[in-house]
């Protein structure tokens, strides 16, 4: 069999659309009103299609994404998406096609990283990807938390919750979202169409349901976060309300502000549990309720996966608690992040380059994207293997230079 993989052309794009929707189990039908919305926002050049003759049989897209590193820094990203191979063309090395082409690119353009969100866990570490973030979902049964509802909008520390709208939190969201990628790694940029399909505005993928929005003031009056949610309506033969609220989006950049929206929401009248939506793995919410076991953890799975592409850059990317020096030996089968690199960090600074020296530590290309956005351990590594300590105390001593207080967190699916 003779396949091609290459750029889609604009005439080509409905039927790349359809394979799209193929790959996904979603109804093979495209209309023109989403083939349009789609067009308008994808880079053709980036958008890479395996054709059989006239047929796409194969999909995968691109687009420049900004992720946030340790410290507040960023980097520039290859956000890989919309990944699929039909059902009668997969176990040919098609995927594989497709990735290397987009990864060279890539790396042609500059790019220091690549990113996806993994349908399915096995697949990608044989292209270097490996997850750096981590989700968590809970269900708090709000009669069993302990909190007073009297205290819900009024937090004890001055501050305030508003009802707001929508236009509202187009304004005042984006900063506080760039705010929490100052805190927090593994953010990826949100841009106007984000923020607008994200309250309602334009073409949604779902039928669009208008939440409620709340925001959290300081008692300087200043914004530190805001919530949206909804609610069903659920009663029982019994006449009591057994609704749930569930939360669509939460940012908050203080713990005074986390503290105060959490308990506004687990307060609601006519609201028997609070489903809290994918929030970072170390949320404060369950040891903010008087209960905490009134929290149960529903979900606990990878995010973000990290394909590094420059090591220097990523390394360089984030600050570091300690000083410390390090040489890695990378290794990177498929060649564009391999070598031996010295690690020189310390609070003040930090600098990594090509070196000859002998190496501490030996890993492979996606444990350096886990190690460099601080959700892993180079012990805990090397004793699942993935990571070769050549100097006596050298992984404990990574550990130690790439902590992090904050776990890195991954809030959007793009």
């Amino acid at each position: 069999m003779t396949v091609d993989v290459r750029a889609v052309t604009e005439s080509e794009f409905r039927e790349w659309q359809r394979a799209l929707r193929t790959g996904f189990l979603k109804e093979p039908v495209v209309s023109d009103e989403e083939v349009a919305d789609r067009l308008a926002h994808a880079d053709l050049a980036r958008t890479l299609g395996v054709f059989d003759r006239d047929r796409v049989v194969g999909t995968l897209r691109s687009f420049r994404q900004e992720v946030s590193t340790v410290g507040g820094g960023s980097l520039t990203a290859d956000a890989i998406t919309q990944v699929t191979v039909a059902p009668t063309h997969r176990r040919q090395g098609l995927l594989g096609r497709m990735m290397s082409a987009d990864l060279a690119a890539a790396k042609e353009r500059g790019d220091a990283i690549a990113t996806l969100i993994a349908a399915e866990y096995p697949i990608y570490g044989r292209y270097g990807f490996g997850p750096v973030s981590w989700i968590a979902e809970w269900s708090v049964d709000v009669r069993g938390a302990g909190l007073d509802p009297r205290r819900s909008g009024r937090p004890e520390d001055g501050g305030r919750i508003e009802l707001t709208d929508a236009d509202e939190i187009r304004k005042t969201g984006p900063e506080l979202y760039r705010r929490l990628a100052g805190v927090r790694a593994g953010l990826t940029n949100r841009d106007k169409r984000d923020w607008d399909r994200g309250t309602g505005l334009g073409p949604q993928r779902v039928p669009w349901r208008e939440p409620y929005y709340v925001l959290y003031r300081s008692a300087s009056g200043e914004v530190e976060g805001y919530a949206a949610y909804s609610a069903d309506s659920k009663w029982d033969d019994a006449k009591q309300p057994q609704n749930t609220a569930t939360v669509r989006d939460l940012i908050a950049v203080t713990p005074a502000a986390e503290r105060a929206l959490w308990h506004y929401l687990c307060s609601l009248d006519w609201i028997s549990t609070v489903r809290s939506g994918y929030r970072a793995p170390d949320e404060l919410l369950p040891m903010l309720l008087p209960d905490a076991r009134a929290a149960k953890l529903l979900t606990y799975a990878d995010m973000l996966w990290v394909r590094p592409l420059d090591v220097v850059r990523l390394l360089e990317s984030r600050t570091y608690p300690v000083e410390d020096g390090l040489v890695l030996e990378v290794r990177d089968t498929a060649g564009p992040a391999g070598g031996r690199f010295l690690l020189d960090a310390s609070p003040a600074g930090v600098s990594c380059a090509p070196t000859t020296r002998s190496a501490d530590l030996a890993l492979g290309v996606a444990e350096v994207g886990a190690l460099a956005f601080g959700d892993e351990s180079a012990v805990r590594l090397s004793r699942l293997g993935r990571v070769e300590e050549l100097t006596s105390g050298a992984a404990a001593r990574a550990d130690l230079l790439f902590r992090t207080p904050l776990r890195p967190f991954s809030p959007d699916i793009f």
